[in-house]
């Protein structure tokens, strides 16, 4: 999976731009503030159609002007589509060759992407609405329909919620029972799907972590309200519908579902303590980056694709042990796309068969 190039036009601080990129690795350095993570940012959109730093999608347009449009050539097995994300005050689309994709969720996995930055430390130290956001995200790109089917969970959950905020006298047993079956079967798909994400990830990410670091043993425990280790249809059935009796009367009081895929976390875990808790910035920081690495083999196994890999500033935190221990995973026949202040900070040999872009005050320039 390549991305030729990519337009952008009224996107943060670009009125037009166009970047040609390498299919191995792309280089965009200049000093901070200049606009070399709003290309990275908009790489990202193109592919998930969502910032991955903004919550507001009109911050993605440039001040003064109403409207931002994204054009990018990606191609996958060898077969090449031409994408388009645009946003206005009024609306937001998107586009395969030129035909409009009505629901962003058939859009979503048509362009693979895996981005570090430095806020993904919050994956450890945030709230957990933050890891199944990247859960959902991640899931997501590999498997469209999963998107689909939460989607339906989020509309039921809502719709629960606020029939459990009326009246408790006033609660039809019938209708609150169709809403819960109706969860608990679009659950089982969202358990089924992060179950295997995450036993995938553990597969992989404890060799990653032992190669950058040389020491350590990282593991990911997947908090649930099931109190399972791995994926048991009728099990879990049976726990929810156990559950959602029991917790009925406190539900109604609060006018909450307290149970269900919505409430799962994660655990990172460093020789089984909590790395939230004991590890250091550098652990976490390495937790990170071995998390996202993990993901390239899992989503090569499930769409047959490499994904492209966005790197932003990760290089000026590390020593050059973990620098050359990383390139060994990304300098693989994968495309990367690597912000950065410094040269220098890049090992010699990747230079010479990098794109270089230098980014001033939004001006780009091939080096």
């Amino acid at each position: 999976m390549v991305l030729d190039n990519i337009t952008l036009i009224n996107f943060r601080n670009y009125s037009k731009a166009t970047l040609e990129f390498s299919d191995n690795i792309n280089i965009l350095i200049g000093d901070n503030a200049q606009g070399k993570t709003n290309i990275l940012e908009a790489i990202y959109v193109l592919a998930i159609t969502k910032s991955h730093r903004s919550l507001i999608d009109n911050n993605l347009i440039k001040e003064n002007e109403d409207f931002c449009n994204l054009k990018g050539k990606v191609r996958v097995k060898n077969i090449s589509r031409n994408l388009e994300f645009f946003l206005s005050n009024k609306e937001k689309k998107v586009s395969i060759n030129n035909k409009q994709v009505k629901k962003l969720t058939d859009y979503i996995s048509k362009f693979n992407i895996i981005i570090f930055t430095p806020d993904d430390l919050e994956l450890i130290k945030g709230a957990p609405s933050l890891r199944r956001k990247f859960l959902n995200v991640e899931i997501g790109q590999i498997d469209n329909n999963y998107l689909n089917i939460l989607n339906d969970y989020n509309k039921l959950l809502k719709t629960r919620n606020e029939y459990l905020k009326m009246n408790s006298s006033n609660i039809n047993d019938k209708y609150l029972n169709i809403l819960t079956d109706k969860m608990i079967e679009k659950s089982l798909y969202i358990y089924r799907k992060r179950f295997e994400f995450i036993n995938l990830l553990n597969e992989n990410i404890q060799n990653i972590y032992s190669d950058i670091t040389n020491n350590g043993n990282l593991s990911i425990t997947y908090l649930n309200n099931l109190n399972l280790d791995n994926y048991d249809e009728q099990k879990i059935k049976d726990i929810m519908i156990k559950k959602y009796k029991s917790n009925l009367k406190k539900e109604i009081v609060l006018g909450l579902t307290l149970f269900g895929p919505h409430k799962d976390d994660l655990i990172f875990k460093l020789d089984n303590r909590d790395i939230k808790l004991y590890g250091s910035q550098g652990q976490q920081r390495s937790c990170i980056l071995s998390l996202k690495l993990a993901e390239i083999n899992i989503f090569e196994k499930k769409t047959g694709e490499k994904p492209l890999v966005l790197l932003d500033d990760i290089f000026s935190e590390l020593d050059d042990t973990k620098k050359n221990n990383i390139i060994k995973y990304i300098n693989n026949d994968i495309q990367i796309v690597i912000t950065t202040t410094d040269l220098n900070q890049i090992q010699k040999e990747l230079l010479l068969e990098s794109y270089i872009y230098k980014i001033n005050n939004g001006n780009i320039e091939r080096q």
